[in-house]
């Protein structure tokens, strides 16, 4: 009896592994943007991603968020990097924002969905396969809360009290409202540590460095704009001139024009310690 278990199991793994090949390599699932996912599809992937927050924020404990400070500066960041696909009280998002698969849903209730250790977690951490990236390696710790104190205050916000709101963000500039919070810190300052491996594998993917070379450990495209970067580690020099240390290519990823003023790669607005920790990986790829 357990055999004939087995064996119907096994043969039903076989045959669903045979069909997904086929709807595969068929090309049979229609990937455009401007048709949606199938109504079963987007539902597991949904709950997916409710379950997936809910278990990796569970341990995490929200600051005091009612600072009037820290709304404001949240404002001024929802201003600059949320509002072009999230939209607001009375705004839509962007073109591109409406025409994206799963569409990025307004965030005028997200404090009635999500709690804000849970906001916090995918302001941070992003989503795959949902366009929403990570802003752990572009915000400051402050900002990441002080946007979730601002998205805590959008569910009581008219269309009036929002267009105040972003009038008042417009005023001054981001880089007033991040302060010496969003400064790279200098050589050696407190602040920068010494360059973790892991990290740096990690930062790689949060910069798109793997959209244009291939890097061992990176899950990436097959592409070729830049050289890849196995091996990269033995080269003797970087880019033709530097010798290939790790103060070096953290130079190299942060300036690459400060080394070769005519090469096509581009400034990418790494921080000190982001391209430290590039570089400490970078120099375990032999």
């Amino acid at each position: 009896m357990l055999k004939t278990v087995a064996a119907t199991a096994a043969g039903l793994a076989a045959l669903g592994a045979l069909g997904a090949y086929v709807v595969v390599e068929g090309g049979w699932y229609n990937v455009a943007a401007n048709r949606q996912h199938l109504q079963p599809v987007h539902t597991m992937l949904e709950r997916a991603m409710h379950a997936s927050v809910r278990r990796r924020a569970s341990g995490i404990t929200a600051p005091p968020l009612d600072e009037p400070a820290l709304v404001r500066q949240g404002a001024a960041l929802y201003r600059s990097h949320c509002v072009v696909c999230h939209g607001g009280p009375g705004v839509a998002q962007e073109k591109f924002g409406q025409s994206m698969q799963p569409v990025p849903g307004p965030l005028v209730d997200a404090a009635r969905r999500w709690s804000p250790s849970e906001m916090y977690w995918i302001i941070r951490h992003g989503i795959k396969m949902s366009g929403m990236p990570a802003w752990e390696y572009h915000m400051p710790e402050q900002d990441l809360w002080a946007t979730v104190a601002f998205l805590a205050e959008l569910p009581r916000m008219t269309p009036r009290a929002y267009q105040d709101w972003m009038a008042e963000a417009d005023a001054a500039s981001l880089a007033e409202a991040r302060g010496s919070a969003s400064a790279a810190p200098a050589d050696g300052a407190p602040g920068t540590r010494p360059g973790r491996p892991e990290r740096g594998r990690v930062a790689l993917t949060q910069y798109a460095c793997h959209a244009c070379h291939m890097i061992p450990g990176v899950t990436g495209s097959q592409v070729y704009v830049g050289p890849p970067l196995g091996g990269i580690a033995n080269r003797a020099l970087i880019a033709g001139r530097l010798p290939n240390t790790s103060a070096n290519m953290s130079l190299w990823v942060r300036d690459p024009r400060h080394a070769e003023p005519s090469t096509a790669m581009p400034v990418l607005g790494v921080s000190e310690q982001d391209a430290l920790d590039i570089a400490a990986y970078l120099q375990t790829l032999h």
